[in-house]
């Protein structure tokens, strides 16, 4: 895998020309800051509004800051006949043999590294290329930006809990030349050939982190239904960052929503719900990015900016921002939602294969419709720890 990403192909007839139009800002709240706080680039093209500043004795009652409703195109609804086609198509020298073991349930590979019975996602090629298409899909929502703190290019030690592929991290150290990224994994699916300033590790980033000198930056994303216990890994991440350093986390809040009302009595609806059910049922949160900000402060951060983006499922928004985002997103969702769907519905909810299979043509299928306007939030929250 190459060590800079490429913009995948266009889809649907949406052109990369649409990342080109000014993003429109998500909603951000603030706490009290310091000077030396971490705070987004400002940039002439997008412009993040801030909500009222919050007093740190108020933070737990204060509301999550809501995205803006998004446009829907009606040409594009109207226009049947050109529909969604149906084609979607150096580690660490203690590493071990039991790291390359797997297992393998309902046709796809899962890593068997520790206890990995409930952890719901394969590591299969088709796994590896959702993931790489997943940070596509991060870098649209941010304008092509990696991350949203302000990161100083003096910064050193950066840290990727939850690397996945590996591509954030490579991405991040072809940005940062002189420091050394670390990205650590429980499933061995990073490339051999990284820029010379990266390194991967496997482990459980729910166990102790091995390494004793803190970071500059920590980097921590797409961890929904990974993670156990959420308040012990923030605060992992707190006393393993500098005094003045930064942490930055971005997740998803998985409900499915609408603002038309055009998601209701939906298969898509009726999925989007049965998933995070059984995800709690054993005890992996679906919706970490509701709780992020107030995990980052009660582990100590301060300074702490949140940023909410509403993430269209299908091309249907009206604006070209959104409208390529969602292309990308109902790519992803095709090519995923089996993998989302086969541990959680078989060894949770007691579904048979063949059942799971039945609701996901269903669900396919709702992922087609023009007429639905289907949406995820992503919460982005960064803060830092006190000199």
């Amino acid at each position: 895998m190459a060590s800079t990403s490429e913009t995948p192909a266009p889809v649907s007839g949406i052109t990369e020309e649409a990342s080109s139009e000014a993003v429109p800002a998500p909603q951000t709240s603030t706490s009290p800051r310091s000077p030396r706080s971490p705070r987004a680039p400002a940039s002439p093209s997008q412009s993040h509004p801030q909500s009222p500043t919050t007093n740190p004795q108020e933070a737990s009652s204060a509301e999550v800051p809501e995205p803006n409703v998004i446009g829907v195109d009606q040409e594009w609804v109207d226009d049947a006949d050109s529909a969604l086609g149906d084609d979607v198509s150096t580690y660490s020298a203690s590493l071990t043999s039991e790291v390359w073991k797997h297992s393998y349930e309902y046709g796809r590979r899962y890593h068997a590294y520790k206890d990995s019975s409930e952890y719901i996602r394969p590591n299969d090629e088709v796994e590896v290329d959702r993931l790489d298409m997943m940070h596509h899909i991060f870098k649209v929502m941010k304008g092509g930006k990696l991350f949203e703190a302000t990161v100083p290019k003096t910064v050193q030690r950066v840290l990727d809990v939850g690397c996945g592929t590996g591509i954030w991290t490579m991405d991040f150290a072809d940005e940062y030349p002189s420091a050394e990224v670390l990205g650590v994994d429980i499933s061995p699916i990073q490339p051999n050939l990284v820029p010379p300033n990266v390194k991967f590790e496997i482990d459980d980033i729910e166990e102790e982190f091995a390494h004793p000198q803190p970071f500059d930056y920590i980097h921590c994303r797409y961890m929904a239904y990974a993670i156990k216990d959420w308040p012990r890994l923030v605060q992992q991440i707190y006393n393993h960052t500098a005094p003045g350093g930064i942490a930055e986390f971005t997740d998803y809040d998985l409900t499915y929503r609408s603002d038309d009302g055009t998601l209701d009595g939906t298969t898509l609806k009726a999925w989007g719900d049965d998933m995070p059910r059984a995800g709690r049922m054993i005890g992996r949160e679906p919706c970490p990015g509701l709780h992020l900000e107030t995990w980052m402060r009660e582990a100590g951060f301060t300074d702490i900016m949140h940023k909410v983006y509403k993430i269209p499922i299908g091309p249907w928004a009206s604006d070209k921002h959104h409208k390529l985002l969602g292309a990308y997103n109902f790519v992803m969702l095709n090519q995923g939602a089996e993998a989302f769907s086969l541990r959680l519905f078989i060894n949770v909810l007691g579904w048979s294969y063949e059942e799971v299979q039945v609701l996901l043509a269903k669900v396919k299928r709702d992922l087609k419709d023009r007429t639905i306007h289907a949406y995820t939030e992503m919460h982005c929250v960064w803060g830092q720890r006190p000199v």
